[in-house]
């Protein structure tokens, strides 16, 4: 049997975080199964940790330092670990973003601002800049570069299942010029026919529907619970209680039952595309 390779723990902080903690837990005396007991995640999650491939989360972090009697060390470098990780995101994105690299699914509500896995650098760069009009060009050039390369996802070896549903005012509002928006939408069309992802429209001409907020992502994942992902102008929150998960499952379903069929609502954002392409008004 060959010897086990220990992570490098100078390479990043989340490696030294996954060798602090394979450290401490081969000093208690314990296996992963031991440490994973009562936390709700499995083996393989906290293996990866160990090797410097995933950031502890926040309620892992408690539970490991309780059980091994770490007086918070690991819950105190949770912050350190993340900051490690944002390259280029929101502050408050940035766990959300490492959480889409491993998602077996990924289900998304944008009644306001296209997806940022479906949108294009004009598109990116325009939002960005009406969110922070004093930002220099260097930031935002790295929030778009950073916006962009969560779409290779697409490309690994087992990409998510992703499912999109957006608001049809995302595709009426032009938000770039004519001939930009044509190749937003194009790109959208797109990307979800490439990848057989699922994308819904919600028409505006619907009434009161189960999902009336901000944009929602909920993600699922082999080998722990399910998240929900809410995002306003400035925040964004992860929910992992159970029970309010399962009511954002809930009501995804239903919205879903709202929207368009998603063959009815490709052939609507590409019809809208070409209205662009060609100037027509739009309705």
């Amino acid at each position: 049997m060959p010897p086990r390779k220990d992570p490098d723990a100078s390479a990043n902080v989340p490696s030294f975080y996954g060798a602090e903690l394979r450290y401490k837990r081969e000093l208690a005396g314990l296996t992963l199964e031991q440490l994973a007991d009562g936390s709700f995640r499995g083996i393989p999650f906290l293996s990866q940790i160990e090797r410097g491939e995933r950031r502890m989360p926040l309620d892992l972090a408690r539970h490991v330092d309780q059980v091994l009697g770490t007086d918070g060390f690991f819950e105190r470098r949770c912050e350190d670990a993340r900051k490690a990780r944002q390259s280029g995101h929101a502050e408050y994105f940035a766990d959300a973003a490492e959480m889409e690299q491993h998602a077996e699914t990924i289900e998304d509500w944008a009644p306001m601002i296209v997806p940022g896995l479906l949108q294009t650098a004009p598109y990116t760069r325009a939002i960005v800049r009406a969110a922070m009009p004093r930002a220099s060009d260097r930031e935002v050039e790295e929030k778009v570069g950073a916006r962009m390369g969560r779409a290779e996802l697409f490309t690994s070896e087992n990409p998510p299942k992703f499912w999109a549903i957006l608001d049809e005012s995302l595709i009426r509002r032009a938000a770039l010029p004519p001939e930009e928006m044509a190749e937003l939408l194009e790109h959208i069309a797109g990307v979800i026919r490439t990848t057989h992802s699922l994308l819904q429209i919600v028409p505006e001409t619907s009434a009161a529907h189960p999902f009336m907020m901000g944009m929602t992502r909920i993600m699922t994942f082999a080998d722990a619970p399910p998240v929900v992902y809410t995002e306003s102008l400035h925040s964004g929150q992860l929910i992992d209680y159970p029970a309010l998960v399962k009511q954002y499952r809930e009501s995804y379903d239903l919205l879903r039952a709202v929207a368009m069929p998603p063959e009815a609502s490709l052939s609507m954002i590409e019809a809208a595309a070409e209205d662009y392409r060609n100037g027509k008004p739009r309705d």
